[in-house]
């Protein structure tokens, strides 16, 4: 008796001893996610203890997870790019630099690893959550006085002030806002119909505080574009079809509600229309952001109809768009000189044509195949892809620092979770 009871003592402290190791990579997860809404530099400090404390965790299986296709396409992404470099006429420098971006990727398969067996994956979604919780509350605060930016006092040079933007840009700012508002109505829902409508009401003021920031402070026009979307994604996956077309309904009628009592937001989307417009008009040398894509857009189907099937290498954009380029003092438009097509396909296409195009569909339609059914973790995993695939259409934001990490964060943490609740249900 003696002996059993010692034996399950020993186990006991074992099993706490394991249960702590697995627990501090989660707690450097979740600050990676805490940092990820303010600061680069802090993100990629705090990667490093978290690749030291997983390398200290149960890797046996490790190798046989990397063989499914949500842990081998980012990696066979990121070997594209490796090998891109050889046949690359860019320069070593930019060859090297155009690498960095995918590198990012090889962190999803560590982390549907780690999240797949040790249940902490909700640690990162609320970190991420009280982050920009208090980055929209600090937006609001710039909003009324932009002397308070963070980016008076961080940013390297002259920088211009601009109200509601508390650090990075805009666009960042409003992807994360957009996700967390969206993220919050499923458990939103989830709650009331638990009775538990206190912290149901908690979460339906931060989604409307997100909504509000975007609609009346500042928004990006590529957010504007995805909501809807994302808001149709929604209904369509958790409610029944009546509840559904009252989702969608609601939404027009709020949409037009805003519309109405919104200058901010009225003025971004009529710059759709201006910028198209002035893009249009023959011999214009006006800059604006939509004319700037549509002229990326046609000199990238250039580049690629050169180079279809293995594209011109990696890190190649820049010196395509260098070597096509006019005097920018006689055409400003067509005088740009960009590493960056804004749009995800265009830019795998013209680095490695319709291999890194395959490679990329591929990844994006494994990752939304693993976030197919019901539960928390498959709900925000299911939004960040099909946010990340929409914005993508704007934008390289798979290889941008801010939407790349929320990608990798989402896709890997969600993901995790929600193998495990798989095989649960099995």
């Amino acid at each position: 008796m003696t002996e059993v009871l010692n034996e399950q003592g020993r186990a006991s402290r074992l099993s706490a001893i394991w249960a702590a190791r697995y627990r501090t990579p989660a707690r450097f997860v979740a600050l990676v996610a805490l940092l990820l809404p303010w600061s680069t530099t802090g993100v990629t400090f705090a990667l490093v203890p978290w690749l030291i404390a997983f390398a200290f965790v149960d890797l046996k299986a490790f190798p046989r997870s990397l063989l499914r296709p949500v842990c081998l396409l980012p990696i066979a992404l990121f070997a594209l790019a490796l090998v891109g470099t050889l046949w690359s006429e860019a320069p070593w420098a930019e060859r090297l630099h155009a690498l960095g971006p995918p590198t990012k990727l090889l962190v999803i398969p560590l982390l549907i690893y780690q999240f797949e067996r040790w249940p902490y994956g909700k640690w990162v979604f609320a970190a991420f959550l009280v982050s920009c919780a208090l980055l929209m509350l600090y937006s609001f605060a710039v909003s009324i006085d932009p002397r308070l930016s963070l980016k008076l006092y961080f940013s390297r040079g002259p920088y211009q002030v601009e109200s509601g933007i508390a650090v990075r840009n805009y666009i960042d700012q409003s992807q994360e806002f957009a996700l967390c508002a969206l993220a919050l109505v499923y458990p939103t829902v989830a709650l009331v119909r638990q009775g538990r409508v206190r912290l149901a009401a908690l979460f339906a003021l931060l989604s409307i505080g997100f909504l509000a920031n975007m609609m009346f402070v500042v928004v990006s026009r590529t957010a504007l574009v995805t909501l809807p979307v994302l808001v149709v994604v929604f209904a369509l996956l958790h409610l029944r079809w009546r509840a559904a077309l009252l989702a969608v309904g609601t939404m027009a009628l709020v949409a037009v509600s805003l519309w109405a009592v919104s200058p901010h937001l009225r003025a971004t989307v009529a710059k759709f229309q201006s910028d198209y417009e002035r893009s249009m008009e023959s011999h214009s040398t006006s800059v604006s952001g939509m004319g700037s894509r549509l002229e990326y857009w046609r000199k990238s189907l250039r580049f690629i109809a050169d180079a279809p099937l293995i594209g011109h290498g990696t890190g190649s954009i820049r010196g395509l768009f260098a070597s096509v380029a006019v005097n920018a003092d006689i055409d400003p438009l067509r005088g740009e000189v960009v590493s960056n097509p804004h749009n995800q396909t265009l830019s795998n296409a013209v680095q490695w044509g319709v291999v890194g195009v395959l490679v990329l569909y591929a990844l994006w339609f494994a990752h939304l195949l693993m976030f197919r059914g019901a539960g928390l973790a498959c709900w925000i995993g299911m939004l960040v892809v099909v946010q990340n695939m929409l914005s993508s259409l704007l934008n390289t934001h798979l290889f941008d620092f801010t939407s790349g990490w929320i990608y990798v964060l989402g896709v890997g943490v969600a993901g995790g979770m929600a193998l495990a609740e798989k095989k649960e249900q099995r």
